[in-house]
């Protein structure tokens, strides 16, 4: 099957905070028309090893991004880069610490917070600074905006690969913890743009994915081995079998289910199957 493909990453969503605070993605499970998998994270779980690992579908010790200090271009083949050499288009709405491991490094922000370059893997990106985790930046980058960029990109460039990363459910867990009614107001509050957005995805073509890199501490931290900071969600909405799936998946697994669902070759270096 070749289709166009969504990868929403909602950074530091848990597990148990995704099936009881986004009631939409929980309506489609629900309903029929989206499955969930409950899916173990890589170690650490820290964002930046993670991102390589989403797009690569390799360890962090085997792809040499193990911490978000040592962020650099990547040498894998990732699924931007996989999906350029065979003909698609690719873009991003997110972190610039995505354009630092797939377009160039280091961010440079004239000329790299707003990107149109048919000659980069990531071809049409938006990219957002984030320095700290304080309650006077935590909304530099807004829901509604992020998702509003998205579906910009999606009407006058209509990517066959877009990434779709927002990082408000991590910046609130940092600073008011994983328990904090702010941080589960935060998740209802992606969940909530995401209704409002999906009808156009889908309208335009679009086979959405939803995941996390990985979940948040009572004490506003991760890294470790704690099922709270490695348990999150992948929701595939628009699979013909809806539902909770049984399985735990693995997060190697989802490079490959976003080539898979594009219908593009799948590396050998990614040697985790995709989600069925």
């Amino acid at each position: 099957m070749t289709s166009k493909v969504m990868l929403v990453v909602i950074d530091g969503l848990g597990f148990q905070t995704a099936v009881e605070h986004c009631g939409f993605l929980e309506s489609l499970v629900q309903a029929g028309k989206a499955r969930r998998w409950k899916m173990a994270s890589v170690l650490p779980s820290l964002s930046v090893p993670i991102y390589e690992t989403l797009h690569s579908g390799v360890q962090p010790h085997d792809h040499g991004i193990t911490s978000n200090d040592n962020v650099r271009m990547t040498g894998t083949d990732h699924v931007f880069k996989v999906a350029r050499a065979q003909g698609r288009r690719t873009g991003a709405v997110a972190h610039f610490n995505f354009s630092e491991l797939f377009n160039r490094a280091p961010f440079d922000p004239i000329e790299d917070m707003e990107v149109n370059d048919e000659s980069r893997c990531v071809q049409y990106g938006r990219f957002y600074l984030q320095h700290g985790k304080t309650r006077f930046n935590i909304g530099l980058a807004s829901e509604a905006d992020l998702l509003n960029q998205a579906s910009i990109l999606v009407h006058r460039h209509a990517p066959d690969y877009l990434l779709l990363h927002s990082s408000g459910c991590d910046s609130v867990g940092h600073l008011y913890g994983g328990e904090s009614p702010e941080y589960k107001k935060q998740a209802w509050a992606t969940d909530d743009q995401i209704a409002q957005h999906l009808h156009r995805w889908q309208g335009a073509g679009y086979r959405v994915l939803v995941t996390a890199d990985h979940g948040m501490s009572a004490f506003g931290h991760h890294g470790g081995n704690t099922d709270d900071v490695r348990m999150v969600a992948f929701y595939d909405i628009g699979h013909p079998k809806g539902g909770a799936a049984p399985e735990l998946a693995d997060q190697l697994s989802v490079a490959p289910t976003i080539l898979d669902r594009m219908g593009l070759k799948i590396p050998k270096a990614m040697t985790a199957p995709p989600l069925p």
